[in-house]
């Protein structure tokens, strides 16, 4: 299992997995699942993945090498804008399953595969769609300016009561981090160490790529501090006014 979350705001975007795979209790593993394109002064594209790992990165081959796109062969660093991007990595799940689909499947082995994909292109404005494993994809709005995939449901909480499409960009960090904090104390497959990207709107580069580690100062502090303040959080609300036999 894995988490990843992106986040499209009005100050830029956020993208930040965990790299653990797992292929049973005895066979756990570190991969990035954090993929990039970028070409500065043009484009900047981060792409998270989930599900099977040889299907991901069969996948991001295709990419890298070009994937067929109304007739003619393109990557994501030649596709003219974002909605084509997602349109691309469509297409190359599609292939991948149309190459691999049937040998998995006479296996039992799920074709399974989900994908977040966020960036700019020069021209148009950061886009951030989650692509399914049909091929088919959704896209963040201002209304809901996050996604996520894999195991979710611990770090939705805090996006849903905290974060919205004017969030600063620095805040929006610190909620991406408390909601894998949050998932990585209640859910076992996914690990440390974390991948980040951060795209500031209009800056047609990568503003800031980290690998975070057990020992990162700041995320640890992040850990310790947002700990302390739901134990204080709880401790402050008044208790029941309902008789206790």
């Amino acid at each position: 299992m894995t988490y990843c979350v992106g986040l499209c705001l009005r100050e830029g975007l956020v993208l930040l997995a965990d790299t653990r795979t797992n292929a049973g209790v005895d066979h756990i593993s570190t991969f990035s699942k954090l993929y990039t394109a970028v070409a500065p002064g043009d484009r900047a594209i981060g792409m998270l993945s989930a599900g099977n790992l040889a299907v991901t990165q069969s996948v991001w081959n295709r990419l890298q090498e070009g994937v067929l796109l109304e007739g003619a062969p393109h990557t994501l660093l030649t596709v003219h804008s974002m909605f084509r991007a997602a349109q691309l990595v469509g297409a190359a799940i599609r292939a991948t399953y149309q190459a691999d689909g049937p040998a998995m499947q006479a296996q039992g082995v799920a074709f399974d595969v989900s994908i977040i994909l966020g960036g700019q292109i020069a021209g148009g404005p950061p886009r951030l769609y989650l692509i399914y494993a049909a091929g088919n994809f959704i896209e963040a709005t201002p209304d809901t300016p996050y996604l996520q995939i894999g195991e979710h449901k611990y770090g939705k909480p805090i996006l849903d009561r905290a974060l919205t499409w004017d969030t600063p960009l620095t805040d929006a960090l610190k909620l991406a981090l408390v909601s894998m904090d949050s998932t990585l104390r209640s859910n076992l497959t996914v690990g440390m160490p974390l991948d980040l990207m951060v795209i500031r709107t209009d800056g047609l580069r990568v503003a800031l790529q980290r690998r975070i580690t057990e020992e990162d100062a700041y995320f640890r502090g992040i850990r310790e501090g947002w700990s302390a303040a739901l134990r204080e959080a709880y401790r402050a609300l008044p208790p029941p006014d309902w008789p206790l036999d």
